[in-house]
């Protein structure tokens, strides 16, 4: 596996080359630190992009939905585009022009497969969940055959592709530096709060341990 990906015609950055990144440390670090992706398919001539949720497991990244998804059916060995985005701040700068933001992203390109070995879809599934709250399938009611009937993933290798980040204060030509005007970075962050408990969770149940110490990436 090459440490690289593939600098594409459609993967490479056409502006600002400076923030684009092909090595699969930076990319892998951005597919791993947020899950919610968007998911690009055409369907009859139409291009649709669906919200999903996303896991990498080596050089590949998967994600999944019902079966009776329209869009999941025509991703199925069809060219897809899957996306991750992170918002770390708003850059604001001394003209509209140069106001930006702050941010970390990974566009990938390639064919999706459907997991057909029920086994190895179980074994998926099970990953997601783990990956996110460690340790707590082994906790939950096993899965009934048609829950898993009912669910597809999908996945795509990790090959074509690019990632994009954003860093640091605005960038203003510099007459405009002598401008009485503010600028600079408004920080964002994703802050995990407090577990909600459901309201019909028996009495004595108690919070576990991956819940309470929850993190994103």
């Amino acid at each position: 596996m090459s440490d690289s990906l593939a600098a594409t015609d459609r993967s490479r950055l056409r502006r600002a080359h400076a923030r684009g990144a092909f090595d699969r440390e930076t990319v892998n670090a951005i597919l791993d630190a947020q899950p919610l992706c968007s998911v690009g398919y055409v369907m009859d001539g139409k291009p649709y992009v669906t919200p999903t949720l996303q896991w990498r497991e080596g050089d590949h990244v998967y994600w999944h939905g019902s079966s009776a998804s329209r869009a999941l059916r025509a991703g199925n060995d069809a060219e897809v585009c899957l996306s991750v985005s992170i918002l770390d701040g708003f850059v604001l700068a001394r003209s509209g022009f140069h106001h930006s933001v702050n941010s970390r992203s990974v566009t990938l390109f390639g064919t999706a497969f459907k997991v057909e070995d029920p086994e190895e879809k179980l074994a998926k599934l099970i990953r997601f969940v783990d990956g996110l709250f460690p340790g707590r399938y082994g906790t939950l009611r096993p899965d009934h055959a048609q829950d898993l009937k009912a669910t597809t993933v999908l996945g795509m290798k990790i090959a074509e592709g690019a990632a994009k980040v954003r860093t640091g204060g605005p960038g203003d030509e510099e007459e405009d530096y002598a401008l009485p005007i503010w600028a600079g970075v408004i920080p964002v962050t994703t802050v995990i709060g407090t577990p909600e408990p459901d309201a019909r969770n028996l009495p004595g149940v108690e919070l576990p341990d991956h819940v309470r110490d929850f993190r994103l990436g």
